[in-house]
């Protein structure tokens, strides 16, 4: 994506970061129909809770390792062991709370994949395609909406944790249920390209 400030700005929350820019330019935004991408996008959202993106970003490798690849089959089997391990490991945010959510959220999840399934559960929420915003400026860009507020609770209904209407409305932009790229940077026009597809 070299060249993608001479085509425009791009949203101004990447800052220079090279990682965070990379980021930017080829993830945030971009649709995941994988329900199993979806969750461990989900977990990560809510490992940032009280915490920048860009410290989960940076961790996001060593969050991999140490989860087992997300895996929520193998999450939902952890007990008291795998958290002790997970609290002694720098490489990761080192908070029970949220490790002891991602085991019962790996659990929720494979509840619902057995059902109607993860990925379509949100989906459907959308009518099956992204939502497509127009924002001129970050100050427009929502925290929140009634849409992530009806999801945060459904997935509570369901056993998730962590996953309240602001963590969700993040989870909604990053893998791109709702295009939240400011309309003055090239990736609003590439990702609601992505969409049609």
């Amino acid at each position: 994506m070299e060249g993608l400030t001479k085509m425009g700005e791009r949203c101004g929350w990447c800052g220079q970061d090279p990682l965070y820019v990379a980021y930017h330019d080829s993830e945030w935004g971009v649709p995941e129909y994988d329900g199993r991408a979806l969750w461990e996008k989900l977990i990560l959202d809510g490992f940032q809770a009280g915490l920048a993106w860009i410290t989960i970003l940076r961790k996001r490798d060593n969050f991999r390792r140490a989860f087992a690849g997300f895996d929520p089959a193998t999450i939902a089997g952890w007990g008291e062991d795998q958290v002790a391990h997970l609290l002694a490991d720098p490489g990761i945010v080192r908070h029970r709370g949220k490790i002891e959510a991602t085991i019962g959220n790996a659990r929720a999840y494979l509840d619902i994949e057995a059902g109607k399934g993860f990925a379509a559960m949100l989906w459907d929420r959308v009518g099956g395609a992204p939502i497509q915003n127009r924002f001129a400026s970050l100050a427009e860009v929502p925290a929140q909406t009634h849409l992530s507020q009806a999801i945060s609770t459904e997935l509570k209904a369901a056993g998730f944790r962590f996953c309240g209407p602001t963590i969700v409305y993040a989870w909604m932009q990053a893998c791109g249920m709702v295009n939240d790229h400011l309309i003055t940077c090239p990736r609003h026009a590439a990702v609601a390209k992505l969409a049609r597809q």
